[in-house]
């Protein structure tokens, strides 16, 4: 067929563009603003790329138009790509229903869904059943270290998918994961997030419980045992097998839906999180001494172990493979260290990613040779969701871990972050200007100390601004 992608710069559409050129079809697309990385992976695939929506590029019939348009779910009426292909019948489909329809079908898709660690543990899944032999399949929104591209179709039956709760169309309202159909399905955690999308976190769990009526019998579904709002979900019905993971330090302290112990636990042994036990049902896998830190990784990895140990990988084997694990970027990536300054780029965006993440990096500090390092927080409150101001009354709180906080007031954020700041548990200035956070990072870092840059977009190219004037 040719494939034409209307959005195809996202990580999920351009991963599903790669997909989709691997299995021999034509593949092109367009986006509004055509931009690296994607742009780049696309195009040394041989794939086109258009920049804008002019109707011209979907041709006209018989003579190149499309045999199949997919709708990235940025798309809306009003697009003239979108008019364009509703008035002419072009045929066409939601990103998900492509992959559910053209790649899913007869996979066995272990789903990685939940409101934080989506990308890490879909990223430590895939890695793990690489390393062991599996040669899975995946799409992941993000791109993988240990792999360098956000998807492929793989060698076996197997297919590790991010699996997100984000709509699929705008004809489609549904959260992409009910299309996916998994045999194994980990619910890392569960908030409120996608303030534009759902009213409140009982149509988040709807959905979540949507899909878990998808798992077959003979499936599996793993899941935190201290976490309310999934608990609350699994409450609402679950036909599949269930491991458990707790936080508990005593199995006989929490127990499963069936009153039997918690399956999966884990120990930590260094505070930051880099070294830590397995425990399945009380017993020794093994210790993961690995790269990352932070306790929200620790159970990130669990997860990936528990899925993995699904389709026959011995515990052992994944930790094995996890401690060659690399994170996928923007998770608390190292940039550069400049002068004694480390500078680390992470994608967090909701006050419990922020403060789990801090967790971490402040017990990393505690234990370096700059143990009285400051910690500082250059923030975008960029996503829908806190451009809303959900979280604009948690959001100081979460940075409590930091030293002091340096935040971006843009045009288009709804409330007034300097009110919501007045009572943070550390000093916050709120700027206006990207050049003022920067020369203001360049005055008070000094060697030792710790900049810890949090926005899930491009940041007006802050990361290496900051490294520059540093230097």
């Amino acid at each position: 067929m040719h494939v034409h992608i209307l959005g195809i710069c996202g990580t999920f559409m351009g991963g599903l563009a790669l997909l989709a050129r691997a299995m021999g079809h034509k593949v092109t697309g367009s986006d509004a603003n055509v931009y690296p990385p994607m742009s780049t992976q696309l195009e040394q695939q041989g794939i086109e790329l258009i920049q804008g929506f002019d109707p011209a590029q979907l041709g006209k019939e018989g003579d190149n138009q499309p045999d199949l348009v997919v709708i990235g779910n940025a798309m809306s009426r009003g697009n003239p790509c979108v008019e364009a292909v509703l008035n002419r019948g072009i045929k066409y489909t939601s990103g998900p229903q492509f992959l559910a329809e053209y790649i899913l079908q007869d996979r066995w898709v272990l789903a990685v869904a939940g409101t934080h660690g989506k990308t890490s543990t879909s990223s430590m899944l895939a890695w793990v059943l690489e390393y062991c032999g599996y040669e899975p399949g995946f799409l992941i929104g993000g791109v993988p270290q240990n792999f360098g591209v956000s998807a492929r179709l793989g060698n076996s039956v197997f297919f590790v998918v991010e699996a997100d709760e984000y709509d699929s169309a705008f004809f489609d309202k549904r959260s992409k994961f009910v299309h996916y159909h998994p045999r194994t399905l980990v619910i890392n955690n569960l908030e409120f997030d996608h303030a534009d999308i759902f009213a409140d976190l009982a149509a988040i769990q709807r959905q979540f419980n949507h899909v878990i009526r998808t798992v077959p019998g003979e499936g599996k579904v793993i899941w935190p045992s201290d976490v309310e709002a999934v608990q609350q979900v699994i409450a609402m019905g679950c036909w599949s097998e269930q491991e458990i993971y707790s936080k508990a330090t005593s199995l006989a302290s929490d127990s499963a839906q069936q009153g039997e112990p918690s399956a999966w636990q884990s120990r930590t042994i260094a505070d930051d999180g880099h070294e830590f036990e397995v425990l399945f049902k009380g017993e020794s896998q093994g210790v993961l001494n690995w790269a990352l830190i932070g306790q929200h990784n620790i159970e990130n990895a669990i997860m990936a172990i528990a899925a993995a140990r699904h389709v026959g990988v011995a515990p052992g084997h994944a930790i094995e493979a996890l401690a060659q694990f690399s994170p996928p970027k923007r998770r608390l990536e190292l940039l550069a260290t400049v002068n004694g300054v480390a500078v680390y780029d992470d994608f967090a965006h909701h006050p419990t990613a922020i403060a789990t993440t801090l967790q971490g990096l402040r017990a990393k500090v505690a234990s370096s040779d700059n143990p009285n390092g400051n910690i500082i927080v250059v923030l975008e409150p960029r996503s829908n969701t806190m451009k809303s101001g959900v979280h604009k009354d948690t959001l100081a709180n979460s940075m409590a871990l930091a030293d002091v906080g340096y935040l971006y007031q843009a045009d288009n954020i709804g409330w007034d972050i300097h009110a919501s700041m007045a009572n943070a548990p550390i000093p916050v200035t709120v700027f206006n200007n990207i050049e003022d956070i920067i020369s203001t990072v360049v005055a008070t870092a000094n060697q030792g100390d710790t900049v810890v840059i949090m926005s899930n977009g491009g940041f007006n190219g802050i990361h290496q601004k900051i490294i520059k004037a540093l230097a």
